[in-house]
């Protein structure tokens, strides 16, 4: 240790053991409140927003839902590939059938790709789709079938559908034309993960929307959830290239050009029952500000069992979902008619899933 010069050993000693000597007790314990303190104050900014939005969700699941809000006879259900690529028999569509009579199920988006990543549909992947259109009309007569596309997009980090190509989109219009050939009665389009605001998407839907209409056909979409915070989507923009989220205003722009859009309203990370309630209760109000009366706005549900950090099974359960849309449509728009439910997927239904659905939304 350097010493100053004059200063002799015994007096650099006595200095070097004052330096090593702790502090007095008051000094000591004004230390530890001080760093006591600043852990609370960190605690604190990072668990209190949290917190006050969790309490915020579970206050919007409170209340009793109005009258009348049940089916409208508009839902739908997602199926699984099994029903196209031949798996499926007619005692599968005859056991569909008993399933689906007497609730308001009234289109089917059977998954018929996916789509490549240039757009194109191989024939190959939906050889069954004429014999289960046939099927479900001899079997369900007034329900539709719709061609359920979907793909992935392309990111920095992983390939998929690059939609900023004019010819990709092209391709994607050619193979809408070529499923509605099959016998489809419309497009049910899924694209993931579409940020929000992506002028691309709108010029596809733009293009669909003048082939299904030319054919009296349907068009639909599974859309993103609606940013629960203003402009969420913006922030985690900073962080991730496609954040979850949709502005309130792009979700009102797909939804004047499509004939039925689906919030996928599950996958929220929210942990209780009440505050996944109160998500959607929140997502189906918003939703249901900016979507116009001529188009069908469905609000998805669980229809599934996962346990993880985006999809905490004991939460996101169908009969507080149903809860859910149903105080969000009672506070919004109690009368609108071109509302439902979409049931997210069959083959991973359970009995307490469709007793559920059947027992509070069909009534």
């Amino acid at each position: 240790m350097d010493r100053t010069e004059g200063t002799t050993p015994a007096e650099a000693a006595a200095e070097e053991a004052a330096q090593d000597a702790p502090a007095p007790q008051g000094e000591g314990k004004r230390r530890r409140r001080w760093i006591r303190r600043t852990a609370l104050a960190v605690v604190l900014v990072l668990l209190v927003p949290p917190l006050a939005v969790l309490t915020a969700l579970r206050i919007n699941y409170t209340g009793d839902p109005a009258d009348g809000t049940r089916t409208r006879d508009r839902d739908a259900l997602w199926l699984g590939h099994a029903w196209v690529d031949g798996r499926k028999k007619d005692a599968d569509v005859t056991a569909l059938a008993r399933r689906l009579r007497d609730t308001g199920i009234r289109d089917l988006y059977v998954h018929s790709g996916p789509l490549e990543h240039d757009g194109t549909l191989p024939k190959s992947v939906y050889p069954k789709a004429r014999w289960f259109i046939d099927a479900v009309h001899e079997k369900l007569p007034g329900v539709r079938v719709q061609a359920f596309l979907g793909d992935v997009l392309a990111s920095e980090d992983s390939e998929g559908m690059l939609l900023n190509d004019p010819d990709t989109r092209a391709a994607v219009v050619r193979s809408a034309r070529q499923v509605l050939d099959t016998g489809y009665e419309g497009i049910h389009l899924d694209l993931e993960p579409m940020p929000s605001d992506d002028r691309d998407f709108l010029t596809l839907l733009d293009s669909l929307r003048r082939e299904t209409r030319s054919r009296d056909a349907q068009l639909s979409v599974a859309a993103h959830q609606i940013d629960p915070l203003p402009n969420l989507h913006t922030v985690f923009g900073l962080f991730t290239e496609h954040p979850k989220w949709w502005s309130q205003e792009f979700f009102g722009q797909v939804a004047r050009r499509v004939d039925q859009i689906a919030l996928m309203s599950y996958d929220t990370a929210q942990p209780l029952e009440g505050t996944y309630g109160g998500f959607v209760a929140q997502q189906t109000s918003l939703a249901l500000e900016v979507t116009p009366p001529s188009t069908d706005l469905l609000m998805g549900l669980p229809f599934y069992y996962e346990s993880n950090f985006t999809h905490w099974g004991h939460a996101e359960t169908v009969p507080a979902a149903v809860r859910g849309v149903r105080l969000g449509l009672s506070r919004t728009d109690a009368d609108r008619a071109r509302f439902g439910v979409a049931l997210y997927i069959d083959f991973a239904a359970t009995e307490a899933d469709w007793r559920a659905y059947k027992e509070d939304w069909v009534g």
